[in-house]
């Protein structure tokens, strides 16, 4: 057996063969998770591959010529001229030497060779009488198997020239196989791409600014309309689904970055046929290295995100007012309480008191979307504040402004009980009771009755106060309504009607 021994290294230098670095069992690993990464194993035959072997064989004047791949098991032939079997087992096989050595192997005498002479291949059809393969080398230094030529009649060996074209023809193969190889990866990136597309609510184009053609890929269906195959073809389709209000925006932006070749930027709505109206982000950018008239990018969907922000806008109006609101009714009690107060202490106490009703109101309206508050959130907050209040009725959202004058309200009523009223004596409490009439009624209004029982001032105090004052403009002024008093043998009993225009929670 004539044998010609060949470096061979992997792609980082390490040593594939002599297992210094690396073992037997990894090097096997390694190549066979090679094979499979080349996605060639019992594919139908291809011309590029069959016209290679054919050419070997013309050459070498021998009759078989093939490419045999050696998986864990079998060697299979990607090409095989004048074979006419497709594979046999790997053990049977003279290209597995080829892997273990590493290098070329040339035999010129079967018999005289103790791991061939009995080989079925030689004792039987194709009856081999000599053999030569060298390596098929992957990109990473892994043997894939061999090209190898097969002689049904003794014949000499090569010499360094005849296995060195050889190599050539094997490195034709591998070239192509890479071709394939890399293919196959572009292909199967593209489709993950394609799906990460989908799943992610993006949808890819290419514009030709030349031709006005566009390509679409990833979610456009989802974001331009599932006719977008057919109906946005180019960008005139294109503008006639977008909203009447962006169209000449957007044209002006195309224009620009036509012009200038700058990156293409812009928000829009677009006129989706089964989603409506929706907000759509473009980025593109021109492509230099390969047409400098082609644009590429993607469409993004900011429907939710332009709705949160608006929402935002909204939200930071209403702030805007409710606190001009806010500071407006601070003013008018700080000034009013000013000229009702006997002393800088009953002032202090007096403002403090109000303030803190204040507060109350903006705790409801910080617990729930900062425009409506709950009636059942704000006397919650009162007894808490007034521990012998209890209260019952429909749970009612409150605007903001009636919010705030119903919190003024139960805070003077709490605090004259407190001072000369039901909650001024131990055993006294006081009930809150408030309905809405019926549906349809007409005019339909709201009753609420503020009942002191057990102790205190059981008859109207000398002057009217400012207290007293601020409930009623709270009521009529701010709520539109009307506040009746009357003290029974038990104490004060409050009334209060307002038009029914809360909703319950």
């Amino acid at each position: 057996m004539a044998e010609r021994p060949t470096a061979s290294k992997g792609n980082e230098g390490q040593d594939l063969s002599d297992g210094s670095h690396t073992g037997p069992d990894q090097v096997e690993r390694l190549r066979l998770d090679t094979l499979r990464e080349y996605r060639i194993m019992d594919t139908d035959p291809e011309p590029a591959f069959d016209r290679v072997t054919k050419m070997v064989a013309d050459l070498y004047d021998a009759p078989i010529a093939l490419v045999s791949l050696v998986d864990d098991c079998r060697q299979w032939f990607k090409s095989s001229y004048g074979l006419e079997v497709a594979e046999t087992p790997r053990e049977m096989s003279f290209c597995q030497y080829v892997i273990a050595e590493d290098r070329p192997v040339v035999i010129v005498d079967v018999f005289g060779d103790e791991r061939f002479r009995d080989n079925p291949l030689v004792t039987g059809d194709p009856f081999i009488r000599f053999y030569a393969g060298v390596p098929l080398r992957a990109y990473n230094g892994a043997i894939l198997g061999t090209l190898c030529v097969i002689d049904r009649k003794e014949r000499g060996g090569l010499d360094d020239r005849d296995i060195g074209r050889l190599e050539d023809f094997a490195a034709i193969i591998m070239a192509e196989a890479d071709l394939r190889r890399i293919g196959a990866e572009r292909d199967e990136a593209r489709r993950t791409l394609e799906r990460a597309l989908d799943f992610s609510a993006i949808a890819a184009w290419r514009y030709d600014s030349r031709t006005s053609a566009l390509q679409w890929r990833g979610a456009a269906a989802e974001l331009w309309g599932s006719d977008f195959e057919t109906a946005l073809t180019n960008s005139d389709a294109v503008f006639a689904r977008i909203h009447p209000d962006d169209l000449a925006m957007v044209r002006e932006a195309l224009a620009e970055s036509v012009a200038s070749a700058a990156p293409y930027a812009v928000e829009h709505r677009v006129q989706h046929p089964e989603r409506g109206v929706r907000w759509l982000a473009n980025r593109g950018d021109w492509d230099m290295h390969a047409d400098e008239a082609v644009l590429t990018g993607v469409s993004i969907d900011i429907t939710e995100q332009k709705s949160r922000q608006e929402n935002a806008n909204l939200l930071m109006r209403e702030l805007h007012h409710r606190m001009r609101n806010l500071f407006a009714t601070v003013s008018a009690i700080i000034s009013l309480t000013r000229h009702a107060a006997r002393d800088v202490d009953d002032y202090v106490e007096r403002i403090s008191s109000r303030l803190d009703a204040l507060n109350r109101a903006q705790n409801v309206l910080l617990g729930a979307n900062f425009m409506t508050g709950s009636m059942h959130a704000l006397m919650r907050e009162v007894e808490a504040a007034f521990p012998r209040i209890r209260w019952s009725g429909p749970d009612l959202l409150l605007p903001e402004n009636a919010l705030v004058a119903m919190a003024l309200v139960f805070n003077e009523l709490a605090t004259n009980a407190v001072k000369h009223g039901a909650l001024a004596e131990a055993g006294g409490r006081v009930e809150v009771d408030w309905s809405q009439d019926p549906e349809g009624s007409e005019p339909r209004m709201f009753h609420l009755t503020w009942t002191e029982k057990g102790g205190g001032l059981i008859g109207p105090p000398e002057r009217t106060s400012f207290g007293t004052l601020l409930m009623e403009r709270s009521v009529r002024n701010n709520l539109g309504g009307t506040i009746e008093r009357h003290w029974e043998p038990t104490g004060l009993v409050c009334e209060i009607a307002l038009p029914a225009k809360w909703r319950e929670a």
